[in-house]
């Protein structure tokens, strides 16, 4: 829900900005982790799916070979530390090492910025990671240590699987890092199991699985492997995303990412900006792409023009058509009653997909594009309506509602999409016709990933044609 274009396939095999052809987040992950295994007893590395571990270890191994759990945590502010797992760690009486092997008291998911300094969490910057800044703000001197990923060795693992048998059927969502994490140390405490700020969908049982997992993890032992000279790159919603792939030189420089992969960008020195991404596109001549945008996977053509701050994925735009800034655009393809079908997906970089009310006259507490919800649909003559929604009808969001219309080709989805956004700009009335609506939770469901990976394949092999290289 914060990385829409990677919903489909998975965040795993998200595209990025080097390689040839292109990398993805799955190649990488397995390039950062391929001296692991040599020093790892058996059981299971746990990892995310949106994010990049960079560090130097000083020249000494990243091994995991102690019993229980073992989790790598990276030096960060505390505001990153707001959105992320924190461990609060034993004293250390050892002198600073670029790793550190240190004991875990608890770990806290994703808490602010008191509950860090209130659970010891807080410590000085072993590296003064701001040196330009001015000494006198003493909130710079401060770090908190945030987690990536974890290992857990193969009786922690039986011990798992060993309840997951007991338990016959999981029927809500367990989280493996707040779920697993929230349980070690010795300050762990049962409150976390009743707190539910972070889960997506809050079924009646989740609580009591919570305590039996808390108690089956109990007396576990905790290890967390400090790397402090380390960087920890989080591309899980979409204004990282744009950062880090337009605009973050460091990062940049360190993984060798570029601003146009596997693409053919003809003649664009006047209309692409250097903080411009394109992978695995092919782009007109004559269309104009302005800074601190992606393009991944899709076709413009010359009458196209996108703003600042976009994402367009998984399209062929060839109409005339300007893209506002902070727009994101993407098609899938659908398989709807035996039919292949499309559909294109508007939101705004910054509008909440995630957010919800509990009715129909609430929904004036909902933006898109940075504005009213309830205005955007009566711009695009859309009925406010029982059936304007998809799944659960006491949690309305911008995710599950249902204003995305279907169409036979993805030229009539994209163009459909292009009037949604010139009536949006232009605050002038339109209508779509009866073609059926879904929301992006329905896409999901009726994805067609064969024609979203063959639509893929056209583009790659044009590219490599119009390239004239083999590959």
């Amino acid at each position: 829900q914060r990385l829409p274009n990677a919903s489909a396939l998975g965040k795993i095999f998200t595209a990025l900005p080097f390689g040839d052809p292109v990398y993805q987040m799955l190649d990488v992950k397995l390039a950062i982790y391929v001296d692991f295994p040599s020093n790892m007893r058996p059981g299971v590395l746990v990892t995310c799916a949106d994010d990049i571990e960079l560090y130097s270890s000083g020249g000494l191994a990243v091994t995991f070979d102690r019993p229980g759990i073992t989790a790598l945590a990276h030096p960060s502010t505390l505001e990153i530390g707001t959105t992320h797992g924190v461990f609060v760690l034993e004293d250390s009486d050892s002198e600073y090492r670029d790793l550190q092997y240190r004991t875990c008291r608890s770990y806290l998911h994703k808490p602010n910025i008191a509950k860090m300094h209130e659970s010891g969490a807080v410590t000085l910057n072993p590296r003064r990671l701001y040196p330009s800044r001015s000494p006198k703000d003493a909130s710079l001197s401060e770090v908190v240590y945030t987690d990536s990923l974890f290992y857990m060795d193969h009786g922690t693992v039986k011990v798992l699987l060993g309840f997951l048998e007991e338990l016959g059927a999981i029927s809500c969502e367990i989280d493996a890092y707040g779920d697993f994490l929230q349980a070690l140390g010795p300050d762990a405490t049962l409150d976390y199991t009743e707190n539910t700020a972070n889960v997506s969908k809050v079924e009646a049982e989740l609580a009591e699985v919570r305590r039996k997992i808390y108690s089956l993890l109990r007396g576990t032992e905790f290890t967390v492997i400090v790397l402090n000279n380390s960087k920890f790159c989080h591309i899980g919603t979409l204004q990282e995303y744009l950062y880090h792939l337009t605009a973050d030189t460091s990062l940049q420089a360190e993984l060798g990412l570029q601003s146009e992969v596997f693409s053919v960008v003809a003649d664009q020195d006047e209309n692409l900006s250097r903080e411009v991404c394109v992978i695995h596109s092919l782009l007109d001549a004559k269309c104009k792409v302005s800074p601190r945008s992606v393009i991944e996977y899709s076709r413009l053509g010359p009458g196209v023009s996108v703003g600042g701050s976009c994402v367009i994925s998984g399209s062929c735009i060839r109409i005339r058509c300007i893209v506002p800034d902070k727009s994101f655009v993407s098609s899938l393809s659908l398989m709807i009653d035996g039919r292949v079908m499309y559909a294109t997906i508007l939101f705004g970089i910054e509008d909440n997909l995630k957010k919800n009310v509990g009715s129909l006259s609430d929904l004036n507490a909902l933006q898109i594009f940075g504005g009213s919800l309830v205005q955007r649909l009566e711009l695009w003559g859309i009925q406010v309506s029982e059936d304007l929604f998809s799944g659960d009808q006491k949690a309305l969001s911008l995710w599950n509602i249902r204003i995305f219309p279907c169409y036979a080709t993805m030229e009539e989805s994209v163009s459909a999409a292009a009037e949604m956004l010139e009536a949006m700009n232009s605050k002038s009335q339109m209508r779509l016709g009866g073609a059926r609506r879904v929301s992006v939770e329905e896409m999901l469901s009726y994805k067609n990933v064969d024609e979203m990976l063959r639509f893929r394949q056209e583009l790659y092999e044009e590219i490599r044609r119009r390239r004239g290289a083999s590959y």
